[in-house]
Formats: C-alpha cells, structure tokens, sequence
C-alpha cells in the first residue's frame, strides 16, 4: 500500500485567526494536506463554525476539530480506494443523502414560511378531531396467503354474528375473549388517537360512527379486519392544541412536497405496471 503522508502546516499569522485572532488577507490559504487533498483555512472556519451550532454547552476545540476533519478525509480517501463510492449499497445509501439534500435545498425556505393560525387549527380540528375507540380484531400479516385471510373473516364474522349483533354480550369482554393483538386485554380499546396515529379506514369507519356507543360492521384495514366502536370524541377545548397545529404544518409541508414532485413527474418519463402489485 502506497505510504501516505500528512502535511499539517499553520504559520503564526494563519494561527491568529485559527486559534480566535484576527482575519487574515484574501485568498484561500492552505491549513492541511491530506495526500494531494487540501484543507484550506476557509474551509475549516466555515465548517468549524457550523459545528459550534450542535455543542450546546461544550464545543470541541480547534484542534481537535481539525483532527476530525483529517480523518474523515483519510477515510474518504480510503473508501475510494477500495471503490465504495461503485458499490451499490453504498450507492444507495448515497442516494438518499441526494434525494434528502435536494429537498432540504429546494423546499426548506417554504416549510419555514409555513404558519398555522388557530381558526384554521380549530377549522381541521372540526373535521378530523381526536376519537376514542375500541375493536376487535382478526390480524392478516404481510405477505398472507388467501386461504388465511378468508380464515380471518370467516373468524370475524363469526365474532360478529355471534356475540356482537344480539348485544347481550359487552364488547369489552368480546375483545377481551376473541380479539387478536396487544389492546384486546384491555377490551380493545386504543385509547385517543389523532388522524395521523391511525389507519385511514379505521379512523374514517370510527369517526361515521358519530355517536360514542354506535358499533361498526366489518372493515377491512391494511392490518386485518376490524369490528370498531367509537367511545368518546375529545372536545377542542381539551384537545392539545399544539399538537393540531403540528398535525396542520405537516399537511400543509405534505402538499408542498407533492407539488414540487408533481412537477418533476411532469417533466420526466415514468410508466407503472400497476397490475404487478396488490395492496
């Protein structure tokens, strides 16, 4: 392997301003080596400053820093080296650095704009408020087979027909004897939960329900099937409202986001084999 060599080379006027003293004249000036990479002063002071910004009590010092940033460029060396920078994990790692910086570059000035008043909070709230409800519930994993998701139904369907239609039974103590997955110890309920926390044809079914006390018919979610009963409905004025106002922005981000990759779309080249997947 070739020897590598380390140039460290800081002269009394570039160690003023690297070390906190004045500022030094025009021009890149060269603070390190790394084999035929270079560190310039600049360089450092720009990246040395931005780190300060993730130490809240205790930066590290300069040099140390410079240590760091050494290393990093040995390492960056040694990976092209070896030719991770062709391997295609490595690749696709790359690529989700890329795909996060081109959002982050084109997109961030927006979601800092963004703002959420409270009547539009209270106008979403209105719609999508945060519910209370229990279920029972026959699991179908990923990947199921059709004979096991028919074992599924015909399961719930006999819990349905059985024990929840005569309502003589309470549905507590239906989940609690046949329902599947961690809530039904605790007679299936799941508590409050916001729109985002729940499937989307779960919260959909519960919220038609209305009426705290009303039941479901079966519903298919991407989980398995559900026989869903709505408890309670939290009022605005006991709901966190900072919590909605999040539930706004991210929103108001996601249709941001879809409308810069709407326009890329529009500009690319893109064909789907739809009948190759199934939800």
């Amino acid at each position: 392997m070739k020897k590598r060599t380390i140039f460290c080379f800081v002269p009394t006027a570039m160690a003023a301003l690297v070390f906190g003293g004045s500022s030094i004249s025009h021009g890149a000036s060269e603070l390190a080596r790394v084999n035929n990479k270079v560190i310039t002063l600049e360089d450092f002071n720009k990246k040395f400053g931005e780190s300060v910004n993730f130490f809240q009590f205790k930066a590290r010092g300069k040099k140390v820093f410079l240590e760091d940033l050494i290393k990093r460029e040995l390492g960056i060396q040694e990976a092209r080296r070896l030719n991770l920078d062709k391997d295609p994990e490595i690749m696709e790692r790359v690529n989700s650095v890329l795909y996060q910086a081109l959002i982050e570059k084109k997109l961030a000035k927006e979601f800092e704009a963004i703002q959420v008043s409270d009547p539009e909070a209270k106008s979403y709230y209105d719609k999508y408020p945060e519910i209370r409800s229990s279920h029972i519930f026959a699991a179908i994993p990923a990947g199921a087979r059709p004979e096991d998701e028919k074992k599924a139904l015909d399961k719930i369907k006999k819990i349905y027909d059985q024990y929840v239609k005569d309502g003589k039974t309470s549905f507590a103590e239906i989940a609690q004897r046949f329902s599947e997955g961690v809530a039904a110890p605790m007679g299936g309920d799941i508590d409050y939960q916001t729109k985002d926390k729940l499937d989307p044809v779960y919260y959909d079914t519960a919220l038609k329900l209305k009426t705290p006390g009303k039941i479901s018919n079966i519903v298919r979610s991407q989980f398995g099937y559900h026989i869903i009963k709505l408890t309670a409905v939290r009022s605005w004025e006991d709901v966190d409202k900072a919590q909605i106002k999040r539930l706004v922005f991210d929103e108001k981000r996601a249709l941001i986001f879809e409308k810069f990759m709407n326009q890329l779309r529009q500009q690319a080249k893109v064909s789907v084999r739809s009948d190759l997947i199934k939800d």
